[in-house]
């Protein structure tokens, strides 16, 4: 048979598309921005990460996991992680974009320009978010005096490599070391302690999970006489590695680029940063920077799953027709493009609030909403990234593909800074605080106007308040705004259809909106380049 004949109906790899100006959520805010530059800055992201060049860089670093490498030749500890070099040029692409800064005077629409590349960089490779993410969300706690030296270099867009120590570097990234063996995500039950030094202290103990083990320098909690206290650990001390060992680096489902590591401290030098005993609510203040950006990073999971199922359908042909104008795959295509859309929205409104950090009451949805968006998006993430592999049939499944990858990475987010239960407490918590519920409940009320529908179900969710925290409630709140965000951005037919299959009827467990006429119109305008076929 004639090799012509044996490629028929094969779908070539998706490449060259522009992640920014096809995605139509993020068409919506880029209207946020007033600067066109900022606006243009995105454009050019989009289309480059695109290409077929950093697709397949994205590809080379998890299809090439890191490596620990504990001693030299000579026998001279190191504990050196070695990475694909495709991992280096990713992150130094990621850092050019400013995607590890926190602004310390942010001007209007800054942190939402920076979220919005964060979701582009997601599409193509994720691994590389935990280190920029964990670097920026540690940048508000290194402000005061004693780390001027690292908070100068925090804000630099050059991603430097090197091993060495902090003063001879031009840039530096940070991680983050909470969870214990016996602990989990009980960060009471920490063992590790910190004993003074001088005006430093030195840190006895371990870390089950350690973010970013090769990062310059760690944020660790650890007991200071029964205290919780939070200490930046560097890598290294002015004449040799500091006292912190890698005992060995997770072999983890997905993630595969990034490194995470268990680590034992043995005398590790360390300042406190902060006041003593602060350490839990710092941390958790960080922690809390970063789960809007495990949003985020679903939502990039769920958009990248969308398009890639959409390409693959516009050009498989089955029964006698295009997959994509089948009626039983469109119905799950539009199923899964208006979960993406939500998502995006969702997480970009999080950033939102975030922006408005002198409203009392933005502060006080926020402090609701991002827990249970991290509970509600991460998880759907899994749902959708499954279904779109179903979308390619056995092609799917294969690792040549990008649709492993994609359903690999999916749950981690949903663990990362705590799991689903632990989300829907912190809901729970928050709730409790003082005003947070009137303010939820004011937003409410300006959210739904006169829209009866919106209005009777933030009634319903609001009157069931007692149950606030428990799974479902908190699934029910996170599409009752997903609903009011719809109604706001999108299209009024676009709307109507998420309202319909998400508020009223509630989620289903499959995906599959049948019977929905004009199926093509929301598929072309989800992504603009079904219409050139």
């Amino acid at each position: 048979m004639a090799l012509e004949q044996q490629l028929q109906n094969q779908v070539p790899d998706l490449m060259g598309d522009d992640l920014f100006g096809e995605d139509p959520a993020l068409q919506h805010w880029q209207s946020q921005l007033a600067c066109q530059e900022a606006r243009q800055s995105l454009a050019d992201y989009g289309q480059k990460l695109g290409s077929a060049y950093w697709r397949e860089q994205g590809a080379l670093a998890n299809r090439q996991p890191p490596q620990w490498r504990g001693w030299s030749a000579q026998g001279e500890r190191i504990d050196h992680v070695d990475f694909h070099p495709a991992w280096h040029h990713l992150l130094s692409l990621g850092m050019e974009q400013g995607l590890h800064i926190w602004p310390h005077q942010p001007q209007p629409g800054q942190h939402l320009l920076r979220a919005m590349g964060f979701y582009l960089h997601g599409q193509i490779e994720a691994g590389t978010l935990c280190p920029l993410t964990m670097t920026r969300a540690a940048a508000p706690l290194l402000q005061s005096d004693p780390f001027q030296e690292w908070a100068a270099r925090l804000d630099i867009n050059q991603y430097d490599s090197s091993s060495q120590q902090m003063v001879e570097k031009s840039s530096v990234l940070l991680g983050m070391g909470m969870t214990e063996r016996q602990g989990g995500s009980d960060l009471r039950g920490c063992t590790t302690e910190a004993h003074p030094d001088g005006q430093a202290f030195r840190v006895y103990g371990h870390k089950w999970f350690l973010s970013v083990p090769q990062a310059d320098g760690h944020l660790v909690l650890a007991r200071e006489h029964e205290q919780f206290s939070c200490f930046l650990m560097p890598r290294y001390t002015e004449d040799s590695l500091n006292r912190r060992y890698i005992r060995r680096l997770k072999d983890k489902l997905g993630n595969r680029s990034n490194a995470s590591a268990e680590i034992d401290f043995d005398g590790a030098l360390a300042w406190r940063v902060g006041q003593a005993g602060r350490g839990i609510a710092l941390l958790a203040a960080m922690a809390a920077r970063t789960r809007i950006d495990c949003v985020l990073g679903s939502a990039a999971l769920m958009r990248q799953a969308l398009v890639q199922s959409l390409h693959y359908c516009r050009h498989r042909r089955c029964f006698g027709k295009q997959l994509i104008d089948q009626p039983m795959m469109q119905a799950v295509l539009l199923d899964m493009s208006l979960e993406s859309e939500a998502a995006t929205h969702l997480a970009l409104f999080l950033v939102d609030l975030q922006e408005r950090a002198n409203d009392p009451v933005a502060q006080s949805v926020l402090r609701v909403l991002a827990p249970a968006a991290k509970f509600w998006v991460c998880r759907r993430a899994i749902a959708l990234c499954a279904e779109a592999m179903e979308t390619w049939g056995g092609n799917g499944y294969i690792e040549d593909g990008p649709m492993p990858r994609l359903l690999r990475e999916a749950p981690v987010n949903s663990i990362w800074e705590g799991s689903g239960n632990v989300m829907c407490l912190d809901v729970q918590r928050a709730l409790s605080q003082e005003g947070v519920l009137e303010a939820l409940q004011a937003d409410l009320r300006a959210r739904t106007g006169d829209d009866a529908e919106l209005g009777q179900a933030a009634q319903e969710v609001l009157s069931a308040v007692s149950q606030a925290g428990g799974r479902v409630w908190t699934q029910k709140l996170l599409t009752l705004y997903q609903s009011c965000l719809m109604r706001q951005v999108a299209p009024d037919a676009v709307a109507d259809l998420f309202t319909t299959h998400r508020l009223q009827q509630g989620p289903a467990a499959v995906f599959g909106l049948e019977g929905v006429e004009q199926a093509c119109w929301y598929l072309h305008r989800s992504w603009p380049r079904l219409q050139a076929s």
